[in-house]
C-alpha cells in the first residue's frame, strides 16, 4: 500500500446548536479542533418532523403548480 495515500483520521469535538458537545473521528480539520454547527438534527425540520412550511419565494411553487395542474397530481 502506498504511504500517505489516506488523509489523517483524528478526533474532533462537534458543538451542536444547543451547546451540547460530542467527540467523533473525522478527516475534517486538525486533531482537537471544534466544529460548530449552524444547523443540526436537533433543530432541522427534516429530522424533527417540524412544520412543513413551504416558502414560495418569487412565486416558484405557484408557477410549478400552474404549469403541471392538468397532469392529475
Amino acid at each position: 500500500m502506498k504511504k500517505d495515500l489516506h488523509p489523517d483520521y483524528h478526533i474532533v469535538t462537534v458543538k451542536m446548536t444547543d451547546g451540547t458537545e460530542f467527540q467523533t473521528r473525522t478527516t475534517w480539520g486538525k486533531e482537537g479542533d471544534t466544529l460548530v454547527l449552524d444547523i443540526d438534527p436537533t433543530v432541522h425540520p427534516a429530522w424533527t418532523g417540524g412544520s412543513s412550511r413551504l416558502l414560495d419565494q418569487g412565486g416558484r411553487v405557484s408557477k410549478f403548480k400552474k404549469k403541471y395542474e392538468g397532469l392529475g397530481f
